[in-house]
């Protein structure tokens, strides 16, 4: 046992030594109060603890983080800085920018995709579909006569409307709002029948009732709502869109650093509180490897080159 105790050891203290040196700094690309900004501070104080050095969260908001992430892009190489980046900083907004503000591949070291985010197709209490086969057909009967709503343009409940859109064959006309708060309110209230939102915003509404949920958006249900089909069962298979939250860091960090704070990353996103507040926010836990992070990045601008293509999508 002597010869395993200490081997134990040695491991852990040389995953320790290949950390950063002083505090870290996890760079939120969003304004302070919003789901990826509550899960940062949640992550940072379980790291902090983890590996006895400050983890300082810091709020850089603008141009739908591009801002933030172009911050984290131009910090120290040592795995000091880091970036909780979403779907929006490394596909759609690189995507849809010209130029491109960065290179989500190259200008970025991954680290750890710490949880996926569905997103939900909504409707109001008085439009008269019961599932997602009713609505499809509804829309199919009545081109181009309903809208839908998102937190704005290029977001990634807009883009998932859009995807909707060319898989279904449907004609909607969207309607951007200044988030998802605004959105939801017209919703309830009338003003637009159908709305695409991120599922932690939503939730409380499904559960009150306000709203009629009809399908989540991942491959699998969402254990917050176990009772909700996904898009793929209620009648649009192969459908999938999702945001989410993953540690990045600059480009050219130590490959020993990388794997120290992926291993720290994916220990804590275990810890049974952690995964509890993550399901609260109706976020599934994940805690990936590097590698694992990279080919999501791949594919989530596989998947969205064209839609933002075909959309002629371009941010300013």
């Amino acid at each position: 046992t002597t010869y395993a105790t200490c081997m134990t050891a040695t491991t852990a203290a040389y995953a320790q030594s290949d950390l950063p040196k002083g505090p870290l700094t996890l760079i939120v690309p969003f304004p302070a109060g919003g789901a990826t900004d509550v899960v940062s501070r949640y992550l940072a104080k379980k790291l902090t603890e983890r590996i006895s050095r400050p983890v300082l969260v810091e709020n850089v908001a603008g141009a739908g983080g591009v801002v933030g992430a172009t911050k984290a892009m131009r910090g120290n190489k040592d795995g000091s800085v880091l970036l909780m980046g979403t779907v929006s900083t490394h596909a759609i907004n690189p995507l849809a920018s010209t130029p491109s503000p960065y290179d989500p591949l190259k200008d970025f070291t991954p680290i750890s995709m710490i949880a996926t985010v569905p997103n939900v197709i909504l409707v109001n209490r008085a439009l008269k579909v019961q599932n997602l086969k009713d609505l499809i057909a509804l829309l199919k009967s009545q081109p181009g006569k309903h809208s839908y709503g998102s937190s704005g343009i290029g977001t990634p409940p807009h883009l998932s409307g859009e995807l909707f859109k060319s898989m279904a064959g449907v004609d909607m006309v969207h309607v951007p709002y200044r988030g998802g708060a605004p959105a939801m309110t017209d919703l309830i209230s009338g003003q637009i029948p159908i709305l695409f939102d991120v599922l932690s915003g939503a939730a409380s509404h499904i559960r009150s009732g306000t709203v009629n949920a009809l399908a989540i958006t991942t491959a699998s249900r969402s254990s917050s709502f176990p009772n909700l089909p996904t898009a793929s069962e209620a009648g649009l298979p192969g459908y999938e869109t999702y945001t989410w939250n993953a540690i990045f860091g600059p480009a050219g960090i130590p490959r020993g650093t990388v794997e120290a704070l992926s291993r720290e990353f994916q220990k804590a996103v275990s810890e049974a509180d952690v995964q509890e507040k993550l399901r609260e926010l109706s976020a599934n836990p994940v805690g990936s490897t590097p590698e694992a992070l990279r080919t999501q990045v791949k594919s989530e601008l596989d998947k969205w080159g064209p839609v933002i293509k075909s959309i002629g999508l371009k941010l300013e």
